[in-house]
C-alpha cells in the first residue's frame, strides 16, 4: 500500500504540468509514498503552471484510512508532518498552482487544495472537513490555511460540524475563486502570462514582513520587471 507512487500521474504540455491523483477506486486517497510523489511532482518542474486534478468522480478523499488505521501515535504524527510538508511544497512551488476540483474534496483533499494558489471548482464539486466525525481533524495544515483563507468563523463552522458545502457556497465563502465547467482553462489562462511575473506575484502576495518592507520589496521587484520587459513595454506603447 505505502509504495503506491503510481497513484500520481504527470503530463507536461503547453507550459502546464498536469498532476493527476490517480486512485479513482479509492477516491484518490493518499498513502505516505503517494504524498511524497505528489510533492515532488509539483516542486520539481520548470513549467510555469501546475494543474492539480483528481481522476474519476472525486478530487481527493485525503489520507487513506487503511493507512491511518494502522498508525500508532508517533507514526500518526509523522504522517501528519508528511502531509504538511507536501502542502508546504505546493504553496511554496515556483510555479503557479491551480487545483481543479471536480467531485468530492474531503479532509486532506481540501487541505492540499488550500495550499494551491487558485482553487477552481466545477458545479459538481463538494467540500467537507469530516474528520471530526471520526474524532480527528485536518492535520495537513488545515487549521492554519482554512481560517486564513475563509476567515475564522467559516473555518470553525466547517471543521466543527463536518458538513458538506457545494461549489457555490464554497465560492461565496472564498474557499474557491471560480466555478466553471472547465477548470483546466484557468491553468491555461495563467500559463499565457510571463512566468517570472507569476512567481513574483506569488512571493509578494505571501510576504509576511512589515508593510513598509513589503512595499520596498514590491517596488524593487517592479523595477526589475520593468527593466527586463522594457522592449515589450515600448512595443505596447507604440502600438
Amino acid at each position: 500500500m505505502n509504495s503506491d507512487t503510481s497513484a500520481i500521474r504527470i503530463r507536461d504540455r503547453e507550459r502546464v504540468r498536469v498532476v493527476t491523483l490517480d486512485r479513482p477506486k479509492r477516491r484518490n486517497a493518499l498513502t505516505p509514498d503517494a504524498l511524497d510523489a505528489l510533492g515532488a511532482a509539483v516542486s520539481e518542474t520548470d513549467q510555469p503552471v501546475v494543474y492539480l486534478r483528481g481522476a474519476g468522480p472525486a478530487f481527493c478523499a485525503g489520507a487513506d484510512l487503511d493507512v491511518v488505521a494502522d498508525l500508532d501515535r508517533a507514526a500518526a504524527e509523522r504522517f501528519a508532518e508528511r502531509g504538511q510538508r507536501v502542502a508546504d511544497a505546493i504553496e511554496d512551488a515556483e510555479s503557479a498552482v491551480v487545483a481543479g476540483i471536480d467531485g468530492a474534496a474531503r479532509g486532506g483533499g481540501v487541505e492540499l487544495a488550500l495550499a494551491a494558489d487558485l482553487r477552481v471548482a466545477t458545479p459538481a464539486a463538494t467540500f467537507a472537513e469530516p474528520g471530526v466525525k471520526l474524532g480527528l481533524f485536518g492535520a495537513w495544515g488545515g487549521t492554519v490555511r482554512l481560517p486564513r483563507i475563509v476567515g475564522e468563523g467559516e473555518a470553525l463552522d466547517l471543521a466543527l460540524s463536518g458538513r458538506t458545502v457545494n461549489a457555490e457556497e464554497a465560492r461565496r465563502m472564498g474557499l474557491v475563486s471560480r466555478v466553471t465547467d472547465d477548470p483546466r482553462a484557468v491553468a491555461d489562462e495563467l500559463a499565457a502570462n510571463d512566468p517570472e511575473t507569476l512567481g513574483a506575484v506569488k512571493v509578494r502576495m505571501r510576504d509576511n514582513s512589515p508593510p513598509a518592507e513589503q512595499e520596498r520589496r514590491e517596488a524593487e521587484v517592479f523595477g526589475h520587471l520593468v527593466e527586463r520587459h522594457a522592449d515589450a513595454i515600448a512595443d505596447r506603447r507604440e502600438s
